[in-house]
């Protein structure tokens, strides 16, 4: 049985609860001694220079969620030392995330290859310098390559230009926002807790089928969640502050959909949802919804699908 202990767990609350209900608390104490690093060991401070994109998660002065996707050229991320990140970009007053990446605040990033289905996430403080940003680590460690379509990027301009759209605010999905959810394949989600006056902010991938984010006619997202390493720091999160930012791209357009509201973990033994490969599900409720069209610089055309993702199942209809 598991360890209801678990002294000096690598892992906070909410996710030792649920690594506890699902039976997996022990072995998961093992593996996050071993995975979760206070660096950046020397395979990953080599892929971050190579990465045209960035996802980021970053909480506002009201402590709301925000995810994004930046981009540059290949370089515009580069590891110092085994403590630092670097970013380099500018302010981008019209990307709701930017107002949480002050000097000193907690911040949660992906990095991730769609053309090779690599990723590494961390999670740590941001140090503001002339160039953008040092990340400071406080967690890092990668991630299973289950879920994410394989994707070919390209620019369009140089990504040091912004975007000529003006950005769309709403408080709910119009057609066109709901449009791109309902057919989206891949997104992002940010999440955070703030554990012994410690902020820990995470942000991840979130794939399947298209369509498999369901919108409810309530305004509530229904999302499966499939199996993946256990780790549960999205749902951890979630299962102490009931926060999320979504961020959803148009891989075509370059359009990113950004919205912020409130989360929720939904029973295991609920019987109205029977996505194939789900294990469990949860909510999203968005409160506040920016629509951003050309807000990424970069392309990408699907190369091929997950065929994790192609095992998964649809909603009925």
């Amino acid at each position: 049985m598991d360890d209801p202990a678990l002294l000096g767990s690598p892992w906070h609350e909410g996710e030792l609860a649920l690594q506890r209900r699902y039976g997996v608390a022990t072995r998961m104490d093992e593996v996050g001694r071993r995975v979760l690093r206070d660096h950046l060991i020397d395979q990953h401070r080599e892929f971050y220079p190579l990465l045209p994109m960035v996802v980021l998660a970053a909480v506002d002065g009201e402590g709301h969620v925000w995810s994004t996707l930046r981009a540059g050229h290949p370089g515009f991320l580069r590891a110092r030392d085994a403590h630092r990140l670097t970013i380099e970009f500018a302010r981008d007053p019209a990307d709701p995330a930017d107002a949480g990446m002050e000097d000193g605040a907690a911040i949660g990033l992906l990095g991730i290859d769609l053309t090779t289905r690599r990723r590494n996430r961390l999670n740590g403080t941001v140090h503001r310098h002339e160039e953008g940003f040092d990340v400071v680590v406080e967690q890092s460690f990668g991630n299973c390559p289950k879920y994410i379509q394989l994707r070919e990027p390209r620019f369009v301009r140089d990504p040091v230009m912004p975007s000529a759209a003006r950005p769309v605010t709403s408080a709910g999905l119009d057609p066109v926002a709901r449009s791109l959810v309902e057919g989206a394949d891949t997104f992002f989600v940010g999440t955070y807790a703030d554990i012994d006056g410690r902020r820990q902010v995470d942000v991840s991938h979130r794939g399947g089928r298209r369509g498999f984010v369901r919108v409810g006619d309530d305004g509530w997202f229904t999302i499966p969640d499939f199996a993946g390493n256990r780790f549960f720091n999205t749902l951890g999160n979630i299962a102490v502050n009931p926060r999320a930012g979504l961020v959803f791209t148009d891989f075509s357009t370059g359009t990113l959909l950004q919205m912020t509201g409130e989360a929720e973990l939904l029973p295991d033994d609920l019987a109205d949802v029977s996505v194939a490969g789900a294990e469990r599900y949860w909510r999203f409720r968005p409160k506040r919804v920016i629509r951003r069209d050309d807000a990424l610089p970069l392309r990408h055309e699907l190369t091929e699908w997950s065929p994790f993702s192609q095992a998964t199942g649809e909603w009925a209809k």
